[in-house]
């Protein structure tokens, strides 16, 4: 099907959700794509690379893919938001073809080896592991990853409450910045949710006093408990 282009100047669902099903398709789920190699894979045998280009843009204005580039390769990945609208574009009546209508094989395929993936919840894997490694972008969406990282800890190493900072800190990795967690975490103390003491590690080292927390007025902060549910 060429890449046509609705009046409003957006592209066509139904070729936008041929792109997210071959992305997925070719693993990028869980990893970056070749661009070239995904168009080259989708268009037909007259038409130019050039004419998808718009196809990416919008998806990736509307957050269903990332692009990378490195030299003159671009890679692409499917998030989590693209394996929502893939979802849904597969089970919209845009998707039907008409008979007069070509059908690419791989096309085909790859919904055969989605319907496939459904039944050993593959995709419910992908979408988790997407969220588990996405960056957090906002204190309301930190403040429960960070509870349920306390939680675990305190949980799994018998911490009694008084849980290491710098280990919820690793816990929760690059998915946040190092002044964005200080930042989020002094806003959870001021809004009574964590109580953050001072002291120090059990071993003093300097890397885990370094992924602790200092401020100006109270100093060195280096365990956060928890002050309510």
């Amino acid at each position: 099907m060429p890449a046509t282009t609705k009046a409003s100047g957006g592209s066509d669902a139904k070729l936008k959700t041929r792109l997210l099903l071959n992305l997925w398709d070719l693993g990028g789920a869980t990893k970056a794509v070749k661009q070239g190699e995904l168009t080259d894979r989708m268009k037909l045998s007259k038409e130019s690379r050039r004419a998808y280009e718009k196809v990416y843009e919008e998806l990736e204005e509307m957050g269903a893919i990332a692009r990378t580039k490195k030299g003159r390769s671009v890679g692409v990945s499917l998030t989590n938001k693209g394996l929502q609208l893939l979802k849904s574009g597969l089970k919209s009546a845009e998707l039907h073809y008409r008979p007069q209508q070509r059908v690419k094989s791989r096309d085909f395929n790859a919904l055969l080896n989605w319907i496939g993936h459904l039944d050993d919840g593959a995709i419910a894997s992908e979408e988790k592991a997407q969220k588990q490694d996405r960056p957090i972008s906002s204190y309301d969406e930190f403040k429960p990853i960070a509870l349920q990282t306390y939680d675990a800890l305190n949980r799994d190493y018998n911490l009694d409450h008084l849980v290491p900072i710098y280990r919820i800190r690793r816990q929760i990795g690059d998915r946040v910045s190092r002044s964005q967690f200080n930042e989020w975490m002094l806003e959870m103390q001021a809004n009574d949710i964590f109580q953050l003491q001072g002291g120090s590690v059990e071993d003093s080292a300097p890397d885990k006093l370094e992924d602790s927390i200092t401020t100006e007025l109270d100093g060195l902060r280096c365990y956060a408990k928890l002050l309510k549910d």
